[in-house]
């Protein structure tokens, strides 16, 4: 855990290590046309029991793709290690993006922060050159 100084208190924040499998993996959604440009991620963001679902019928190693970071000294095979979820365990979400930039910059998370921003930089430079 590090400390991050938020509106002057002090507090402990989880640290997290990037998972570059899961970028791969958003990469090749991105490049096989799986995704969702406009969402609104509140309501497509995966819940609780969406979680369950997708574990019920995939291993770990699969759920552990459609995260950006891994929660530092959490267990594996655990939803506490899994952290930056980017999609709906279908397709890719711009908004989930936009979701993971934003969270990770809040807390200081430089290496998910810049993983989802060239992330979101690469599915816009590639939806943008299909509507051209």
């Amino acid at each position: 855990m590090s400390d991050v100084l938020r509106a002057g208190i002090a507090r402990d924040v989880a640290s997290y290590s990037l998972n570059r499998a899961a970028v791969a993996h958003a990469r090749k959604l991105i490049d096989s046309r799986q995704y969702v440009l406009d969402s609104d991620w509140g309501d497509s963001q995966p819940r609780a029991d969406d979680q369950n679902a997708y574990l019920k019928r995939h291993s770990w190693e699969q759920y552990s793709l459609w995260h950006l970071g891994l929660t530092d000294g959490a267990t594996d095979e655990t939803k506490a290690r899994y952290a930056f979820v980017f999609g709906d365990f279908r397709r890719l979400h711009r908004t989930g993006l936009i979701a993971c930039v934003y969270r990770a910059s809040e807390w200081r998370h430089k290496a998910v922060e810049l993983a989802a921003h060239d992330l979101l930089q690469y599915l816009d430079s590639r939806t943008m050159k299909a509507a051209s």
